[in-house]
């Protein structure tokens, strides 16, 4: 397993991530996968408040309790349910932030969290507030680092440009090229880690029938698919392999977060992730049309 360094925290983590919003099965099958994980090198764990109302930070904190001090653990924050589980509303304010930390702090059974998230964020939104939410918590010492998750370029350069975030999580993969245009290259240059969603496109790139997705026509989907499984076998990897790797050899990517069910699946990404990688980014570039941001700019 490759380890890089996030931001300034002082942590080198898996390239490969485990994103726990994914976790399905029964409570001992859950803490079996991720006790499997940690085993197999994976010391980056993701997950939200929002998650199963917070049931997820409960499974994830059982899971990890025994291996803590050895794994980085992430969890989100901003998105408050409203009172009859219909739905949920945005909510970056100070006082909330700081009570949602306290909730995911009990949750997940530990004294501090490495890596406190905004789970979104507009540019209409109180910044600062929210920027002294998270620097109030980590003085406190209930958080040690904090980021965004985002993918608003807008709101991005606000954070980088007024707090001290170690890190953003973005959706890039190659059916969505948006983040190489300014994302990217401006988080490297300050030195942010960046966490990878999506760099499978929702199974698009692997296996599931095209359809439109972030700009591209069900048609172009379909003929990327194509190019990229002839790509695939003239190298003799998988689609998989060739997405995942796609995303890694990017100089800005410091993780991978993969939203991980089963065994089988946790085994098939952790060989690919201890496997360094033919860098065939040219190639697939070649392949699939680079795609801008068109709103939130």
């Amino acid at each position: 397993m490759e380890y890089r360094s996030l931001g300034n925290t002082g942590w080198a983590v898996s390239t490969l991530g485990f994103g726990c919003m994914s976790l399905t099965g029964s409570k001992e099958e859950s803490v079996q996968l991720i006790s499997e994980a940690v085993n197999g090198g994976i010391n980056f764990f993701d997950t939200a408040d929002l998650y199963e109302k917070g049931e997820n930070e409960k499974l994830v904190g059982l899971a990890l309790k025994p291996f803590r001090k050895a794994v980085f653990l992430a969890t989100k924050a901003g998105n408050q349910w409203r009172a009859d589980g219909s739905g949920w509303d945005w909510n970056p304010g100070r006082d909330y932030i700081l009570r949602c930390a306290e909730e995911s702090l009990k949750r997940l059974q530990t004294d501090y969290i490495d890596l406190y998230q905004l789970h979104g964020g507009t540019i209409e939104d109180n910044i600062d507030e929210t920027i002294e939410a998270f620097e109030l918590l980590k003085q406190q010492g209930k958080i040690r680092h904090y980021g965004i998750s985002s993918i608003r370029p807008n709101v991005i350069r606000e954070y980088v440009k007024r707090s001290s975030i170690e890190s953003v999580m973005v959706q890039y993969s190659l059916l969505d090229r948006r983040p190489e245009e300014a994302l990217l290259p401006l988080l490297k240059e300050h030195h942010k880690g960046v966490l990878v969603r999506g760099a499978l496109a929702q199974g698009l790139l692997i296996n599931k029938p095209a359809k439109e997705y972030t700009g591209h026509a069900a048609k172009t989907v379909e003929t990327i698919q194509d190019r990229v499984k002839q790509l695939a076998a003239a190298n003799q990897i998988t689609a998989q392999q060739l997405a995942l790797n796609y995303v890694w050899n990017n100089p800005a990517v410091t993780t991978v977060i993969a939203g991980i069910r089963t065994r089988e699946q946790l085994q098939q990404l952790m060989a690919i992730a201890t496997v360094p990688g033919k860098d065939l980014t040219a190639a697939l570039q070649a392949v699939a049309p680079s795609t801008f941001y068109e709103q939130h700019r």
